[in-house]
C-alpha cells in the first residue's frame, strides 16, 4: 500500500487522541494499579522503592491495557484478566530495568532511570524480583495455557535483548536482524497481551487474531518510537534525543539512512556507531531527517498498522474492539 493511501485508511478517531479509550479503561486500570501496588509487598524496603519509583512514574500502560480491552472485545465477564493485566505490566517494568542497566540509558520516561538513582546491581535484582513476582501470580490465575502464552513470551524476549546486545555497534546490521530483534523484544509481550483476552475467556478460535494484532502493533509502535528518538524533543521524547544512535544501536531510520547516502556520509555513520557517543549526535540527527529515512520507517510502521486492524475484522462489533483499532492508529501518530 502507498504511503498517500496508508495515510487516507487511518480512521477519524486517531484525530482524537486516545482519551477515550483510557475512559473505557479507567475502573479496570485503576484495579490493576491497586494490583500491582499490593503485589510490590516486600519486606525489603530497595524492592519497593524501586519498584514504586518505576511503576510510579508514569507510563502509557497500554500493554495491561490491551489485555483489558482484549478480553473484553471477547465477551469476558470475569475478573483473571486483571491479574493477567498487572503480570503483563510486571514483566514489561521487569525489561526496562535490564534495559537501561544494558544500554546505560540515563533518562526513562523524563526522569532520572533507576539505575542511575540506585545503581545497576540493585535495578537488575529488582527486576528479578517483579520476573519472579509476576509468575507467582500466573500460578493464581491456575491456567496452564496462561503459563504456557506468558512463560514462552517471556523466554523470547529474553532472546531478543540478547539479539540486540549482539547488534550493538554493527554498522551492518541487516532490516532483517533488526526486525527479528524488536518482533521479539517488544512486539511479543503486546502479543501475548492481546493473546491472553482470548485465552482467558477460552476462545481458542480468536487467540490467532488477536496475536497478530498484538505483534503488528508492537512492530508499528517500536519502529514509530525509533523514528521519535530523531524527531521529538527531549521533554516530550521522555530521553534525550538521538540516544540509540549514541548507544550504538542500529534501528531502522538509520539503517535505511545508510542505505541511501553516498559512501563518504556511509562511512560516517558507520564510525559513529562503532564508536557511539554523542559528539557529532547534531549532524547525524540531521543527516537522518534529510535522508529519507524517517519517512519510509513511517510508512513501514503504518503498513503494520494497516495489518494489526486488519487482523481483528472478524472480532465482533463493540466499544473495545474499536479502542483496540484505535490504539493501532495511536501507535503510528503519537508524538511520545
Amino acid at each position: 500500500m502507498e504511503q498517500a493511501s496508508l495515510h487516507a485508511s487511518m480512521t477519524a478517531h486517531e484525530a482524537q487522541g486516545i482519551d477515550h479509550v483510557f475512559e473505557l479503561c479507567a475502573n479496570e486500570m485503576a484495579a490493576v494499579d491497586q494490583l500491582i501496588r499490593d503485589s510490590l509487598d516486600s519486606n525489603v524496603v530497595l524492592i519497593r522503592q524501586i519498584a514504586e519509583y518505576i511503576i510510579g512514574s508514569g507510563g502509557k500502560r497500554l500493554r495491561p491495557m490491551l489485555v483489558l480491552l482484549a478480553a473484553r472485545a471477547c465477551g469476558y465477564r470475569g475478573n483473571h484478566h486483571v491479574t493477567l493485566a498487572a503480570i503483563i505490566e510486571f514483566i514489561h517494568t521487569a525489561t526496562l530495568l535490564h534495559d537501561d542497566v544494558v544500554d546505560e540509558s540515563e533518562l526513562r520516561r523524563g526522569q532520572d532511570s533507576a539505575h542511575a538513582v540506585w545503581g545497576n546491581a540493585a535495578s537488575v535484582l529488582v527486576g528479578d524480583f517483579l520476573y519472579s513476582r509476576s509468575f507467582q501470580m500466573m500460578v493464581a490465575v491456575d491456567s496452564m495455557r496462561v503459563m504456557e502464552v506468558l512463560s514462552n513470551a517471556t523466554n523470547t524476549i529474553a532472546e531478543g535483548e540478547v539479539e540486540q546486545l549482539l547488534n550493538m555497534h554493527d554498522p551492518e546490521v541487516t532490516e532483517a536482524s533488526y526486525f527479528s530483534v524488536i518482533e521479539k523484544k517488544t512486539a511479543k509481550l503486546f502479543e501475548a497481551a492481546c493473546q491472553l483476552g482470548a485465552v482467558v475467556t477460552g476462545r481458542a478460535d480468536l487467540e490467532t487474531g488477536l496475536a497478530t494484532f498484538g505483534r503488528e502493533l508492537g512492530v508499528a509502535f517500536q519502529v514509530a518510537d525509533d523514528v521519535l528518538d530523531y524527531t521529538a524533543d527531549a521533554d516530550t521524547l521522555g530521553k534525550n534525543v538521538g540516544d540509540d544512535l549514541a548507544e550504538g544501536k542500529p534501528t531502522l531510520p538509520l539503517i535505511l539512512t545508510r542505505q541511501y547516502v553516498g559512501e563518504e556520509q556511509r562511512s560516517m555513520i558507520d564510525e559513529i556507531i562503532r564508536k557511539g557517543g554523542r559528539d557529532r549526535i547534531e549532524q547525524m540527527v540531521h543527516l537522518i531527517r534529510s535522508s529519507g529515512g524517517l519517512e519510509d520507517s513511517k510508512a513501514v510502521a503504518r503498513k503494520r498498522s494497516a495489518a494489526a486492524r486488519e487482523s481483528i475484522a472478524s472480532l465482533p462489533e463493540s466499544a473495545w474492539k474499536d479502542a483496540l483499532l484505535d490504539l493501532a492508529d495511536y501507535s503510528v501518530s503519537r508524538n511520545h
